[in-house]
């Protein structure tokens, strides 16, 4: 192993240094540190140079694997490219430097980019308003049924508990309406993979709070009978729920305000631009029908007839979900790239997207086992090779994927096919990137039958090969020495 790849610690030499530090000018003047703050042992960190440093974090950087390197199909994810004007306009020293206890008047150009933010999220999603507060898309999700429920129980309707989600959701729908503290059931899907209107129909009755829906669903296939579906949830009196993590497709041609719902998510490091992953960054604003404006947690901006920016809360609302104003860069990052775009080019978006996933699609299916044929939206997903005779699984071809040069798709999800690879192209990449997808792919199915050792031991050229996954997150090693 070269030096520039071991572990910084295992670069430590005794007595070298990094930096330096200037010698104390006030003396007696500086407040003595506490006692009960002070260190009483050595810290342990490793005695390296600036370019022992430089060198390691480089060479660490040009270990990972992003969409700014690389094509990046993780189906139900939207990794699409972030165009580099985002990240200048959340520099601005007038962004980075703004403190969020100023006073409301010392930070107008800050108040005023929520605002106009909240403006446009409005226009494209057909709700009356959102709130900004939180930091992703799990934490919107909680936030919207916080809302639901609170909708419910200022009408002293206490026994709406009951929260219907597809089989085919994403697994934070169930899990965020159970931290919510309500009853999760769960609807079927038909075999064209749409929710089947009637096994939902005996479910609805006076104890449901709502319905959490995705559409374009997790198969990237468009709800048709969303229209009865609304009619019906409302019926009960209950409440639509939709999970904007899917809403990149949609972008400019349909509306989930339009197809009844009344409260959902966005993710705005999926669909609009910023890169994410690794736990952030994230912000997940949460829109509302006009009947439940008041209902929003606080604080949002508001707007006067003098063109000023106030923070105000509403009489019924959910409370507060997050520190301030949520994750104010990302915000910026957003409004940035719905400018760029325009009301005429944010049009383009959505079909495009479903132009490169059916491009993909249509590509690879005689290799691959298509279990839904038909038009998809932004994503699609596959249910293992076509030829099953080497038993090569869909965690084989993942791993060997990454060795031409790709990441890998999503695998396993969702749980409706045993040997799931959900794969979503976005509309940023170009024809000769899915052009060389698609022959990788292949040749992938093509080794799989003639040479199934080579996936059995994938990937062969990264950083680091297969690691036991169980093992690493059920008995993580944090620390560099054992702790006596």
């Amino acid at each position: 192993m070269k030096n520039y790849d071991k572990l910084i610690f295992e670069l430590s030499v005794e007595g070298r240094t990094g930096f330096s530090l200037p010698d104390n000018r006030w003396e007696h003047r500086l407040p003595e540190i506490p006692e009960v703050l002070c260190r009483r042992s050595e810290s342990g960190l490793p005695q390296v140079s600036e370019p022992d440093v430089v060198r390691h974090y480089t060479n660490l950087s040009s270990m990972n694997f992003g969409v700014d390197t690389g094509f990046y199909p993780l189906g139900s994810c939207t990794m699409k490219y972030n165009p580099k004007i985002n990240e200048e306009t959340a520099s601005l020293p007038g962004f980075t430097s703004v403190h969020p206890l100023q006073p409301e008047e010392t930070m107008q150009g800050t108040l005023q980019v929520c605002h106009e933010l909240e403006k446009a999220l409005c226009a494209v999603t057909g709700m009356a308003a959102f709130t900004l507060c939180p930091f992703a898309g799990a934490h919107g999700e909680l936030t919207g049924l916080m809302i639901m429920r609170q909708y419910h129980m200022s009408r002293n309707d206490m026994k709406r508990t009951k929260v219907i989600v597809p089989d085919s959701a994403h697994g934070t729908n169930p899990a965020s309406a159970a931290v919510c503290g309500l009853r999760v059931v769960q609807v079927r899907s038909t075999p064209d993979g749409t929710i089947d209107v009637e096994d939902l129909k005996p479910l609805l009755d006076d104890t449901v709070a709502g319905i959490m829906m995705t559409n374009p669903n997790t198969l990237g296939l468009f709800e048709t009978e969303i229209s009865r579906i609304a009619d019906l949830v409302h019926g009960c009196g209950g409440l639509l729920y939709y999970d904007g993590a899917n809403m990149n497709p949609l972008l400019g041609k349909v509306r989930p305000g339009d197809m009844g719902f009344d409260i959902m998510h966005l993710n705005l490091h999926k669909t609009f631009s910023t890169p994410h992953g690794g736990g952030g960054p994230g912000s997940g604003p949460v829109g509302v029908s006009a009947a439940l404006w008041d209902y929003l947690p606080y604080p949002k901006v508001t707007a006067d007839g003098d063109g000023k920016y106030h923070l105000m809360s509403g009489s019924h609302t959910a409370g507060r979900v997050s520190g301030f104003m949520g994750n104010f860069s990302v915000m910026v990052k957003a409004l940035t790239y719905i400018m760029m775009l325009g009301n005429k080019n944010i049009r383009m978006a959505g079909p495009l997207a479903a132009l490169n996933a059916n491009y993909v699609k249509e590509s690879l299916k005689d290799c691959y086992r298509l279990p839904i044929d038909r038009v998809c939206k932004h994503e699609f997903v596959f249910d293992g090779l076509a030829d099953t005779s080497s038993g090569i699984t869909a965690l084989e071809i993942a791993k060997r994927l990454l060795d031409y040069g790709f990441h890998a798709p999503t695998i396993y999800f969702p749980l409706l096919f045993h040997q799931a690879i959900m794969i979503e192209p976005t509309e940023t990449e170009s024809k000769d990137t899915l052009d060389a997808f698609i022959e990788a792919m292949r040749n992938i199915a093509r080794e799989a039958v003639s040479e199934p050792d080579i996936l059995h031991d994938a990937p062969h050229g990264t950083p680091v090969r297969r690691s036991d996954e169980t093992l690493a997150a059920t008995r993580p090693v944090l620390r560099y020495r054992q702790v006596e």
